[in-house]
């Protein structure tokens, strides 16, 4: 191992929260793709010496312990099967994820916040049914108001997704950063071009 590599570790270690670790299911399919599941790689490394995991990929860099080197891991795959979760947690994340992180009103990205359709002050309640991601502007537009006192318009009426519906629309949004040793286990499963 390289010293520079090792001290810069020492003197930044933030730099070690750069070797997430891709988690798949025994099936050899991402554990979730919204948000895509990944481990510390010191969580990594901890369920391979669990015999927990298997190591299918690895990175360049290595950590050290007294008595061993290990190379950092870039994805491991699950000994036991995970049964996917059928249910979608209503979570901020999640509802922007179902709105393919756009304003429901105008279409704009960024600067989401969320809107309840029919107001909580005229009853409206925080469900999948009622709630959508709104930008800045649109929401105080909107305000407390209905949507036709408002003369705004949803591009789609909010509903309950479907956990492959989330699966789907999380393949569409990746994080920043994809290692290349993850590529051939988040796309394996789309449509070849011919």
């Amino acid at each position: 191992m390289d010293g520079d590599f090792r001290t810069h570790f020492v003197r930044e270690p933030a730099a070690l929260k750069q070797f997430p670790a891709l988690v798949l299911n025994a099936d050899y399919r991402p554990l979730s793709y919204y948000p895509l599941s990944l481990w510390p790689w010191q969580e990594a490394i901890k369920a391979a010496f669990l015999d927990r995991v298997t190591i299918v990929a690895e990175y360049d860099q290595t950590v050290r312990s007294q008595r061993a080197e290990i190379r950092i891991p870039s994805v491991v795959v699950l000994k036991d099967f995970v049964k996917p979760q059928k249910r979608v947690a209503f979570t901020r994340f999640n509802l922007f994820l179902r709105d393919e992180f756009c304003c429901q009103y105008c279409g704009a990205k960024g600067d989401l916040t969320f809107d309840h359709v029919l107001p909580r002050c005229r009853g409206g309640i925080t469900s999948w049914e009622n709630v959508v991601a709104a930008c800045s502007p649109c929401n105080l537009r909107k305000g407390s108001k209905t949507l036709r006192q408002s003369g705004l318009r949803l591009a789609k009426a909010p509903g309950r997704p479907t956990a492959e519906e989330m699966q789907n629309h999380g393949r569409r949004f990746p994080p920043n950063h994809l290692h290349e040793s993850w590529l051939d286990y988040l796309y394996w499963d789309t449509e070849l071009d011919a």
